[in-house]
């Protein structure tokens, strides 16, 4: 039988530490193939560090690196949009103010009122 939670509700494990969970934001584009790798490591090493500092770590740019020309930009970015409304903090990557996404997602993230962290904030 289905059991109903209603959205108020929360429940918490008592020997569990709850986890912030920390959305990485930057440059994904880039003029080559070569380049989208770059910004890709750039976001796996903000990733581990977080992880590593107790983050729950979102990270678009792995979880999308080879979907390239599948859906429409407005698809990726609406959906990072999405995910980022989920998060208690973000994280910019050196970089960040060049890429149109990676803006909307400052604004998004100052707007919810989330934690804004920056190159090691």
């Amino acid at each position: 039988m289905p059991v109903e939670v209603l959205p108020e509700m929360t429940i918490v494990w008592p020997w569990v530490k709850p986890f912030k969970v920390i959305y990485v934001a930057g440059p994904f584009r880039a003029k080559t193939q070569w380049g989208i790798m770059q910004n890709v490591r750039k976001a796996e090493d903000a990733s581990l560090k977080l992880w590593k500092q107790g983050y729950a770590v979102i990270c678009p740019h792995t979880m999308t690196q080879h979907f390239q020309n599948e859906c429409s930009e407005n698809v990726w970015l609406n959906g990072c949009l999405e995910l980022l409304k989920r998060c208690d903090a973000i994280y910019l990557v050196e970089g960040w103010e060049k890429s149109e996404g990676s803006v909307a997602e400052y604004k998004l993230a100052k707007k919810l009122g989330l934690l804004i962290l920056e190159n090691g904030g």
